[in-house]
């Protein structure tokens, strides 16, 4: 009898299963398309709903290029579909392609997967073209000219070329495809290794909105026509162009971001775009500035080899950028101290500061506090340093600096804090002076690997850079000398309404073995 009900019951099950596919397949039949006959005669239903094609095209155009490329294969619509796909990122990340032992790709393989990929969208043309063939250093030049043919259309509002290095004396980007109006809707353009030479009439570019040349040979004449026929250009970055000595920026209403950064010949910038309000400038000397300056409200200046910049920073800044909000300096070869000056940032709210080891040894950090003085609205103060190792002094001889009180001064960090008895001396005059002060950070460790600034990975796991900055054992020391200043001299005057936060060296990526390495006292 069990096995006579067993039975039965699944009869039962498999007529209920039938009749639920077979409502299924009623259902369906209503938004399947065409059935196609195979070779046995059986017919086969294309499991896609019959939407338009623009609605695939849309929803294709939404998904990841690689998503989209493989789901080709799955139906000819989807074929369709990727084929008017209008993002292309080709790289050999994207295409899957290895590099071999040497450091070189497979140039034949890169070739004609891009070949095969533009040509095949040659026809629905592409919106943005993002082509790095950096690493294909073997690669005909004559490939490029094709493929920009193919890209460059109407239809184009953003191009992303990277070139291998050895391209930038080789390679004339083919200015005339820009013409014709093929250039009307670009907005974002990215080129790096070439040389770029718009002539006059190249105001085709009306859309742009962003231009990007990186080691690119453009001259000063050529780069006004350029700009001066760009009227609706928000952001300019130059990196390494070196051919430029004197960069006239026209007055371009719209322009608000300007980065420049290694072009070694520079000597001077010269802007007259009345609402530039970010400027970003990385060199090895200074430069002389003329700015629209009363718009500027960012400013970030690194001079690798220029002397006492802090210095020239704290005495001229003011006077030529008197609207500044944020302000970033870096320095790398200070051989005076800080001085006191009269002159205000009236509106900074935000300084960081990084000096780099390399540093007079005699520095002292106690006179950065005139940015503290000069800046009365200031909140957010940043120092970075690479420490080195010291002897922290007599203890009761520790300065004191006027008071001063910052009241709007909420958040201090201090990265890569020692055992410099300035050093401390800077920290207690915060903590003494800073009445609305909210939180510091005091870090032993100056870890250019943590960009969530999370801590040590051995602390905070959700690390997405991974291990730890290196450290030599001289670093390792300096560190552990640092926490103990800080335990010693300085925890017991932070406020009770004052979150400290202090860090020291990772226990998993910076221990030392006292077999090897002693404390020299």
């Amino acid at each position: 009898m069990g096995m006579l009900a067993l039975k039965r019951l699944m009869s039962k099950q498999q007529r209920e299963r039938q009749h639920r596919r077979h409502k299924v397949q009623g259902r369906n039949k209503s938004i399947t398309s065409r059935s196609k006959a195979t070779k046995d005669g059986r017919r086969l239903r294309d499991p896609l709903p019959n939407l338009p094609e623009e609605i695939w095209y849309h929803i294709h155009s939404l998904m990841p290029m690689e998503d989209s490329a493989r789901t080709a294969c799955v139906s000819r619509t989807f074929l369709r579909s990727w084929r008017h796909h209008p993002y292309l990122i080709l790289s050999n990340r994207t295409l899957g392609l290895k590099q071999n032992a040497s450091g070189k790709g497979d140039v034949w393989a890169f070739t004609t997967k891009i070949d095969q990929i533009l040509k095949n969208h040659s026809a629905a043309g592409v919106k943005t073209l993002e082509l790095d063939v950096f690493e294909c250093r073997d690669l005909n030049a004559c490939y490029l000219s094709d493929w920009l043919q193919i890209a460059i259309t109407p239809k184009i509002e953003s191009l992303t070329l990277e070139l291998p290095s050895k391209y930038e004396e080789e390679y004339n980007f083919p200015c005339s495809l820009l013409f014709g109006g093929n250039g009307n809707l670009i907005r974002h353009l990215h080129l790096t290794y070439c040389a770029f030479r718009p002539k006059v009439g190249i105001g085709c570019l009306r859309s742009l909105t962003k231009l990007h040349l990186s080691h690119v040979h453009i001259s000063e004449e050529e780069l006004v026509c350029l700009l001066s026929n760009s009227l609706a250009l928000v952001q300019l970055e130059l990196n390494h162009c070196s051919e430029i000595i004197c960069l006239e920026i026209p007055c371009v209403q719209q322009l608000s971001c300007l980065t420049v950064s290694g072009c070694s010949m520079l000597q001077m910038i010269d802007s007259k775009a009345p609402n530039l309000s970010t400027f970003d400038f990385t060199g090895d000397n200074l430069v002389q500035f003329s700015l629209e300056s009363l718009q500027v409200k960012n400013l970030g200046m690194a001079c690798l080899k220029e002397i006492n910049f802090l210095n020239y920073s704290i005495t001229k800044l003011p006077y030529m950028v008197p609207n500044l909000e944020t302000l970033t300096l870096s320095s790398y070869n200070e051989m005076v101290n800080t001085p006191t000056i009269a002159a205000r940032f009236h509106h900074l709210n935000y300084l960081e500061i990084y000096l780099d080891a390399c540093l007079f040894p005699e520095y002292d950090f106690l006179s950065l506090g005139s940015f503290l003085d000069a800046s009365p609205v200031l909140e957010t103060f940043i120092l970075s340093f690479d420490p080195v190792l010291e002897d922290f002094g007599d203890a009761s001889n520790m300065r004191q600096l006027p008071k001063h009180k910052y009241e709007s001064l909420k958040d201090v960090m201090i990265y890569g804090f020692c055992s410099a008895k300035s050093m401390v001396e800077l920290t207690c005059h915060i903590l003494e002076n800073a009445i609305s002060l909210e939180s510091i950070t005091l870090d032993t460790v100056n870890d250019w690997e943590d960009e969530e600034d999370l801590g040590r990975c051995s602390v905070a796991p959700a690390r997405k850079s991974g291990e730890c900055c290196y450290l030599d054992s001289v670093s390792i020391l300096e560190a552990n000398k640092g926490l103990m200043a800080i335990q010693k001299y300085i925890a017991a005057k932070v406020p009770s309404t004052v979150q400290l936060d202090v860090r020291g060296p990772c226990s998993r990526c910076h221990s030392l073995e006292p077999s090897r390495y002693e404390v020299k006292c």
